[in-house]
């Protein structure tokens, strides 16, 4: 006898379940001695730059999935009917753009909401700073946050972009599961050749390296899809992808890149 899963349920439990699966491959790509060329920063730095460690950033990143769970399901129950009758579909114009109005959405709220708590100097030492520990981000790391942070960045934003989109549960299934594996991969710490995703979209693993840096720490800060806004508010930080010295490769300010060839 077959059990039927609901698409609320579904659109719940499947992003979490794409963010490790998606984040566990690069774990497994770390260890393959030919990727080494391809990070962004060597492999010795996370243990001297990153001041917390690999298991406490698990523990972190499942509570904040634990208060996505909760206002998820608590969404899903507040919009949904009692008929248990699954939405019909719209077309397919129509999905793509509700994708579009939902990466739009999510873009905005973040940006601006990771713009405050960089300006706001309580919000940033109590709340955002947690984030930035990683100075060498890592894909499991993409969603290592205080969980207030993970709450109105990630969780509001998400209910956001699926209530202002119009997008069923079904649709959410597939539009979370994406805008996870984006998250995730701008967080992996490598500049992969071929990456779909690099060549998609600006936002990617280098753009946002930057920002996890001292010097670009004003700057960057549109996630996870676009960098409409930096551009638009002057905080956009363009970069250079340049050999380093060892092996691998380094996300460098123009600026800086232009300045040590005049040096």
């Amino acid at each position: 006898m077959a059990i039927a899963v609901s698409d609320e349920l579904l659109g719940t439990f499947v992003p979490i379940a794409v963010y490790w699966l998606y984040s566990g491959l690069y774990v497994a790509l770390d260890g393959v001695e030919r990727v080494h060329s391809y990070r962004l920063h060597p492999k010795a730095e996370e243990a001297t730059k990153n001041v917390v460690s690999r298991a406490a950033v698990v523990r972190g990143v499942l509570v904040q999935q634990a208060f996505q769970v909760v206002v998820a399901l608590t969404l899903f129950a507040v919009i949904g009917d009692e008929s248990g009758i699954a939405l019909k579909q719209p077309s397919a114009v129509v999905i793509v753009l509700q994708f579009v109005i939902a990466m739009f959405v999510m873009d905005t709220w973040q940006y601006f909401m990771h713009r405050y708590m960089h300006i706001n100097k309580f919000l940033y030492k109590h709340i955002h700073s947690k984030h930035h520990t990683l100075v060498v981000p890592y894909s499991f790391g993409a969603l290592y946050n205080h969980p207030l942070e993970g709450l109105i960045l990630d969780t509001i934003g998400g209910a956001l972009s699926f209530l202002l989109s119009g997008m069923t549960p079904r649709t959410s299934i597939f539009f979370f599961s994406f805008a996870t594996i984006k998250t995730v991969d701008d967080h992996c710490g490598l500049w992969l050749p071929g990456n779909i995703l690099h060549a998609l979209f600006n936002n990617n693993s280098a753009y946002h390296d930057i920002h996890h840096q001292l010097y670009g720490n004003k700057y960057n800060f549109s996630q996870p899809f676009f960098v409409l806004w930096d551009k638009i508010l002057g905080t956009y930080m363009p970069y250079s992808l340049e050999q380093r010295k060892g092996g691998g490769l380094e996300s460098r300010p123009v600026k800086l890149v232009e300045q040590t060839k005049t040096d």
